[in-house]
């Protein structure tokens, strides 16, 4: 083999090692990825993740309640590409509500089928995408990451209700969860807590 030859299989191996690299990078990076730029965007309707924003006190929202109208409310629930789990929408999938009317309790349901520990982080999507301000989550499953050990199952909580302020033209909401694998993410953000604080001086 000649030396010019050598050099091309070089060159190649270390463009495949390096193609690898980008590649597990960007997979690891995917959900805070995906989160940052539907936050930006408004991309299919991602809703804030932050509880303060939908735990505002009863006396500071809208007393009016619609009560000849509702609004048809679906419940869906997605496991991403990989996702060993068993991922189940409230048996009841489907609400017909009136906006303004008292929360809404319903449980999703998580069952680990997998042989190992994991973590995971439900990201939340509304559609049609400009009904995702109106519909207000005070307790959700999604605010944080999930636990659970291999084999295990969990209930997992969701309070919400309809703003009064629903445009009256969006007549059916879909509130889908996509369920994402972040056992490294937690297991890194772990470790980094748990070391001590770098040496002051010496």
């Amino acid at each position: 083999m000649t030396d010019k030859t050598e050099g091309g299989v070089r060159r190649t191996a270390w463009r495949l090692a390096a193609g690898t690299v980008l590649m597990f990078g960007f997979g690891f990076a995917l959900v805070p990825l995906y989160e940052v730029f539907c936050e930006l965007t408004g991309l299919n309707g991602k809703t804030n993740n932050d509880p303060a924003a939908y735990s505002a006190p009863a006396s500071t929202r809208a007393p009016t309640v619609r009560e000849h109208e509702t609004v048809r409310v679906q419940f869906l629930a997605i496991n991403s590409t990989e996702m060993p789990w068993q991922f189940q929408a409230p048996e009841t999938s489907e609400l017909h509500i009136a906006p303004g009317a008292a929360p809404i309790d319903l449980t999703y349901y998580a069952h680990n089928m997998s042989d190992r520990d994991m973590v995971a982080q439900a990201v939340p999507s509304v559609s049609p995408g400009r009904a995702a301000q109106y519909l207000r989550k005070i307790e959700c499953f999604c605010f944080q990451r999930q636990a659970l050990a291999a084999g295990a199952s969990t209930q997992l909580p969701l309070r919400f209700y309809i703003s009064p302020e629903l445009p009256d033209d969006i007549g059916t909401i879909t509130l889908s969860y996509t369920l994402f694998d972040v056992s490294e993410l937690a297991a890194s953000d772990a470790t980094a807590s748990a070391e001590p604080p770098s040496a002051q001086g010496s």
